[in-house]
């Protein structure tokens, strides 16, 4: 959030003072020069070419050897710096609920060859067809959404994925280990909403739910339009053949409407730049699992995770395009219009994220010499939403 949005602000820059003072408690080596270093570099307007114009930078005053000497040398205490980041006051959507995002961002390194651990990370250049896999360090992100004609967000975790990592699990223990921060920093407590985590089509939510069902966190993950789901079983009647009762029920099939039913909810809203936005939301749906991939050494039978599918189509695009339908899915059941509705708009809060992101790398990605160990939490603007 930023500080010039909030009403209070004498109290929003004391606590912005409380966070610099204790940030620099986490520099534990060479904490004067790498506290100056981490000033420079967000205050720095454009991208950062080279160390030497942060060592020119108004913030930066000392040395251009001060500055190497604490990137060589100084060290960060990253646990003690997570946990404050963790208790700043936070954004929170209009019921005072968190809204957490995570997602995949790469710091490209296609000339760094001597740096250790790069992985082939896919991006998309310009034009059709520009998909490309170029050397760098993929960082999975946590942070949590604004709300509002704004796309502040608050990276609350970083973490650089190693070559041939399986995101989801990876990404589990992240969030896994961000609630846990927030709830020790008090952000949640018993009687608050559950925090409600937004994903992307590149996650297998059901599993990232069930993986983190003992937590107060519901999943929101964005599903292919080819996907299948499952109705539960049906009620057991007397078979006189006799046979083991079906597992699964009928088929929901993304791309088949006939198969889809009557919808759990219907709303419709009116949006500014897309016409009326239609979501419908059909209730207890699962996927069928097999033991292949990530399930192939689960002990026990397999889960019947079910939650809410949410499809999302507008009605127009500014654009002109075809106006294709989003389809979500959400670990709760029994969806009421109010949850259909804070489903989906949270989803698209989550490409506020994508500002943050791209723009915190794009700082980064031309520095030669930078080492990754120099971290620092940073908010940043980028127009509105």
């Amino acid at each position: 959030m930023s500080v010039l949005q909030q009403p209070d602000k004498r109290e929003a820059f004391a606590t912005l003072s409380r966070f610099r003072a204790e940030f620099y408690e986490c520099l534990s080596g060479r904490g004067d020069a790498l506290f100056e270093l981490s000033d420079a570099l967000l205050c720095t307007d454009g991208p950062v070419k080279t160390l030497v114009d942060l060592a020119l930078a108004p913030e930066h005053r000392r040395g251009h050897g001060a500055l190497y000497g604490g990137l060589n040398r100084g060290h960060i205490d990253v646990e003690r710096l997570r946990r404050a980041v963790a208790g700043v006051p936070l954004p929170r959507a209009a019921d005072g609920r968190l809204v957490l995002a995570a997602d995949v961002s790469p710091w490209l390194r296609p000339d760094a060859g001597t740096c250790p651990d790069r992985a082939f990370c896919h991006t998309y250049g310009r034009g059709e067809g520009k998909h490309q896999m170029v050397p760098g360090w993929p960082y999975s992100v946590v942070a949590a959404l604004e709300t509002g004609r704004t796309s502040w967000t608050a990276v609350l975790d970083a973490v650089r994925l190693e070559p041939g990592a399986d995101v989801a699990a990876v990404t589990t223990v992240q969030i896994r280990e961000v609630v846990e921060r927030l709830v020790a920093a008090g952000q949640w407590g018993d009687g608050d909403p559950e925090i409600l985590v937004v994903l992307d089509a590149g996650y297998d939510a059901p599993r990232i739910a069930h993986l983190l069902g003992d937590l107060p966190v519901q999943i929101l993950g964005r599903l292919r339009s080819d996907r299948v789901m499952r109705r539960p079983s049906p009620p057991r009647v007397h078979d006189p053949k006799g046979g083991r009762p079906p597992k699964h029920g009928g088929e929901f099939v993304f791309g088949t409407p006939a198969t889809w039913g009557i919808e759990q909810a219907v709303t419709v809203t009116d949006t500014r730049l897309y016409g009326k936005a239609t979501a419908q939301a059909w209730d207890q749906l699962h996927p069928r699992l097999t033991r292949r991939a990530a399930w192939l050494g689960h002990d026990g039978p397999l889960p019947i995770i079910e939650g809410t599918v949410v499809r999302l189509v507008v009605e127009k695009l500014p654009s002109g395009g075809a106006n294709k339908p989003v389809w979500l899915w959400w670990s709760r059941t029994g969806a009421t219009a109010d949850d259909v509705d804070r489903c989906w708009q949270s989803f698209l809060r989550r490409f506020d994220l994508e500002h943050v992101r791209h723009e915190a790398l794009h700082n980064r990605v031309e520095v030669k010499d930078l080492r990754p160990r120099a971290v620092a939490a940073a908010r940043v603007k980028q127009g509105a939403a």
